[in-house]
């Protein structure tokens, strides 16, 4: 399909996919979908960009001039003055760096357009010619944003790669794209320094941070001096097409190097329109607390849909976010408390930290207090689960004032929505988060490859568990996946692979045609289509929950692949080790595994040790011999190069040998590993209470 009909088809898409209907609590539509179970939208009809004030708008540097214009007053961008910055020690010895951080100063959505223009006139003038691609590799803040929508600005693609990437991936994506011009920040620079001999194509580094550089192979700069020189030397914007590549984004890899995703704007400007319709009434009252990667898609488009609306954005850092972060000196607020947003966007990890923190502040309060937050949960919980005794009107106020008040302080205590994504939120802390801090949580699924459109949670949808029903801007099918056992004719819910089509679907992967065409499809009637190779099914309200990951490959809670079969054959080396499965559950920081013992291996370890060998079974169970299997496998896998998290964290051992005739494999001896999780379940389920 020509990547220049987006710009057509991205509204006449979307308005296609949304029809008229009442207001009703079912939230998907069944449909056929090229012969396949597919479902849609079924709220009121969505209006597209091209048919309200963004008339004419089908590009994400058209859209941010056009907001720019309307509210040029208005605040968009803000950062924290960082007054000092100081070493503390801990009582073992170690020294870590402590912020005293001050107030939130803002650059106004007219600064922070002339800001853009000056950049993307420096860039000009400092010899990055359009068809070159430029990175940005640094940590979330505005500079990474005015860099971004400078760039879009002379229709130049940028590659986004995430400052915490390893160095061979990082060479491999700055080699890959023959990006010229990089952008990035103090620490980044240095890491750029150490690879310098291996990067083909770069020829000037612009530092965020202003610095002396000595450095004689490249051309660098400070990103104050771009501006300055942009701003001496004007020139007229080269204004990109609904259909051209925004975004290269490389993400941090399931195994082996990154891929990059190639993204047009109208792909982008696709999942922006469709989420507005899906949050209500964000706009001029709203402020945006950003701190996740820009680099992902999700904090990308999260904040070119709050510079769309006229909300500002105020910028923050994983490690400063709250009172009590490691990085933020005693007395000091933390971006929350300082900024004190009305949303958010977040990941489980951080969700399932601000959930433990408070239940642990609870916990070591006791008495009276612990009494009545109980209660309040309680009441609350009730409530929510459509109890008639549940705590609504008069009672819910007291609550908030007695109990919670002080709970939704830590996130600044007037959030109204939180949204999460990047991996699955477990059932008890979206739960918990709701209740505690009166907000709730929007569910999302999606990829890099949809531009992370796929399905979002209403604002009214109380369940857990589950990401919402597909966004006005998608398709949903499912195909049978017979191996796995998931088919659309299960029963009570239908459920196969997930396979997301839609104008927010991405044109491929860069240079890597083979993988593009094993994911990506269009049909007869002009779709694309992407194949997510995760597992869902369907509520009969259309609501999607993932349910499990086509592939060898599971994103743990904190955002780590594991290659599930890599680790395996690393594994296998031990010999204790006959066979092995390795099971990672995304609910959790760590994988386990299930280890079918070699027999002669026990025996020799027991005649070393003095251990009597009678049974087996029994040895598989003696605490001594786990630990000692157990050793075995953190010194191999780390003699072959896996990661902490790569190597499991709990084991079982299990006696008989997996064969053919047992159905634990294949006839070449390939893991079923949907039927060794279905048979060890409850032991699997063990390891991870």
């Amino acid at each position: 399909m020509n990547h220049y009909l987006v710009g057509v088809l991205v509204p006449l898409l979307i308005t296609l996919v949304i029809r008229n209907s009442k207001k009703e609590k079912k939230r998907g539509l069944p449909v056929n979908v090229g012969g396949e179970l597919g479902y849609a939208i079924r709220n009121s009809r969505f209006i597209s960009p091209v048919e309200t004030e963004w008339e004419g708008v089908s590009t994400l540097a058209e859209l941010f001039e056009y907001t720019c214009n309307k509210h040029q007053t208005k605040r968009l961008l803000g950062t924290r003055k960082l007054i000092s910055k100081e070493m503390e020690k801990s009582e073992d010895g170690r020294s870590f760096e402590k912020l005293h951080l001050g107030e939130y100063e803002w650059l106004s959505y007219g600064e922070v357009f002339e800001a853009v223009t000056h950049f993307a006139s420096g860039l000009s003038a400092i010899g990055h010619k359009k068809e070159e691609h430029a990175a940005i590799f640094a940590d979330t803040r505005e500079e990474w944003f005015i860099a971004l929508q400078g760039c879009f600005r002379r229709n130049i693609t940028v590659v986004t790669i995430y400052s915490s990437l390893g160095e061979e991936a990082l060479c491999h994506s700055l080699n890959e794209t023959e990006v010229t011009t990089v952008i990035c920040g103090r620490n980044e620079l240095k890491k750029l320094i150490g690879i310098s001999g291996q990067l083909e194509t770069v020829k000037r580094i612009i530092c965020m941070d202003d610095d002396d550089y000595d450095i004689t192979n490249w051309n660098i700069m400070s990103f104050s001096e771009v501006k300055r020189i942009g701003k001496e030397n004007p020139v007229e914007p080269d204004m990109p097409l609904s259909g051209n590549t925004a975004v290269i984004m490389y993400t941090s890899g399931s195994t082996g190097l990154p891929k990059g995703v190639m993204m047009t704007h109208g792909n982008v400007l696709s999942t922006i329109s469709a989420v507005m319709r899906i949050v209500p009434d964000i706009g001029l009252k709203d402020i945006y607390l950003a701190y996740l990667p820009m680099a992902h898609i999700l904090e990308l488009a999260a904040e070119n849909m709050m510079s769309a609306v006229g909300t500002s954005i105020g910028y923050g850092t994983p490690l400063t976010l709250t009172d009590t972060s490691s990085k933020i000196k005693k007395g000091t607020k933390g971006d929350a408390s300082m900024l004190r947003p009305t949303l958010m966007s977040s990941v489980p990890a951080i969700l399932d930290r601000v959930r433990y923190g408070v239940r642990k502040k609870v916990d070591a309060a006791g008495g009276l207090s612990k009494t009545l937050f109980d209660l309040a949960y309680a009441r609350r919980l009730s409530a929510i689960n459509g109890s008639w005794f549940g705590a609504w009107g008069i009672e819910r106020l007291v609550w908030n004032f007695l109990v919670f008040r002080k709970v939704k302080a830590v996130l600044g205590g007037r959030n109204r929505f939180i949204l999460s994504g990047g991996a699955p939120l477990s059932a008890d802390t979206q739960r918990f988060i709701n209740i505690c801090f009166g907000a709730p949580i929007g569910q999302g699924y999606g990829l890099t490859e949809t531009c992370a459109g796929g399905t979002f949670s209403e604002y009214d949808d109380t369940s857990v568990g589950r990401v919402g029903a597909p966004l006005p801007c998608s398709f949903l099918k499912l195909i049978d996946w017979r191996e796995g056992g998931y088919l659309t004719s299960d029963s009570p819910m239908p459920r196969g692979e997930i396979v997301v089509g839609g104008p927010n679907v991405t044109i491929g992967y860069y240079k890597n045609e083979e993988k593009t065409k094993e994911v990506y499809k269009v049909d007869k009637a002009g779709m694309r289509w992407f194949y997510t190779g995760d597992i869902g099914q369907f509520h009969p309200d259309g609501c999607l929950e993932i349910v499990d990951r086509k592939k060898d490959i599971v994103k743990l809670q904190h955002g780590e692949y594991v290659s599930l079969g890599k680790a395996e054959s690393v594994l296998m080396t031990s010999t204790f080790v006959e066979n092995i499965m390795v099971h990672a559950d995304p609910y959790h920081s760590y994988c386990v595994a299930v280890v079918v013992v070699s027999e002669p291996a026990l025996e020799d370890l027991c005649s070393k040790k003095g251990i009597e060998f009678r049974d087996l079974a029994e040895l598989c169970e003696k605490e001594e011999i786990v630990k000692e299997v157990h050793g075995s496998l953190l010194k191999v896998g780390r003699g072959g190069g896996l990661e902490k998290f790569e190597i499991p964290a709990k084991i079982i051992l299990v006696y008989e040998q997996w064969t053919p005739e047992s159905g634990l494999v294949t006839a070449a001896l390939k893991l079923k590993r949907e039927v060794i999780k279905k048979q060890f379940s409850a032991q699997l389920a063990q390891l991870y209470s």
